[in-house]
């Protein structure tokens, strides 16, 4: 296998790692209780119902 015939430098070796870093989630503001919820996801509201757009879609379970 072959190997590098020089060292490769500290800022070289950090441009190629520029890409690595992780970014922040997408978040929006929901419609009706106005929290943070992530885009185009179903999520439980406060009195255990799922919701979607503002929208219920199932009912809390008992």
């Amino acid at each position: 296998m072959p190997t590098p015939k020089k060292k490769t430098s500290r800022s070289r070796r950090d441009m190629r790692r520029s890409h690595d870093g992780l970014s922040a989630p997408a978040v929006a503001v929901e419609k009706k209780t106005g929290e943070l919820v992530r885009p185009h996801r179903a999520h439980k509201g406060a009195d255990g119902a799922y919701y979607y757009k503002g929208k219920q879609i199932s009912a809390a379970k008992a």
